[in-house]
């Protein structure tokens, strides 16, 4: 999903009632959130003032791939993530590459326990989509010390923890 249709799904606006408030026709608006267009920046940044939301950078999450056992390997990431709190607090089934021994569980990120489970699977068996999506970096340093992990997987992790807590 391009960055024009996520704005318009995060503002909760229909295509006409944005295409509206911000002076662009519905014919662009779709052209632009199904990527068949590019609008400029200036159009951007009008667009997202009329629906109330703003334009951020942060540095993009890379992921490096760290042999925690003799045939395991984890991804880890050269910062915490940060998904967007709706789908940091989410309930979700996970996929089979991280969940395999109980593929109908629907873990409840809301609920701590939940969380923790869910952390200690993607953390040993997620890839990087999963870890950006699933894994809220602050909620991840709050339960660190409580969560069950390989010793290995924990030496690769303990980096980003010691620099999310001296910040």
């Amino acid at each position: 999903m391009g960055l024009i249709a996520q704005a318009r799904e995060l503002s909760g606006l229909t295509q006409s009632q944005w295409s509206e408030l911000s002076n662009t026709s519905r014919t662009a608006l779709s052209a632009y959130e199904n990527e068949r267009k590019s609008p400029q920046l200036s159009t951007v940044e009008r667009m997202f003032e009329s629906a109330a939301l703003e334009i951020s950078l942060q540095k993009k999450i890379k992921f490096k791939k760290v042999k925690v056992g003799r045939s395991q390997s984890i991804f880890v990431p050269n910062r915490l993530p940060s998904p967007p709190l709706s789908k940091a607090l989410s309930k979700s089934e996970l996929p089979l590459h991280i969940n395999w021994t109980n593929k109908s569980k629907v873990f409840n990120f809301r609920n701590e326990n939940d969380r923790k489970r869910a952390y200690e699977l993607i953390l040993q068996n997620g890839k990087p989509g999963d870890i950006s999506s699933l894994v809220e970096g602050k909620f991840l340093v709050a339960c660190w010390e409580d969560l069950v992990l390989p010793k290995s997987v924990k030496v690769a992790w303990q980096p980003l923890i010691d620099e999310a807590m001296s910040a």
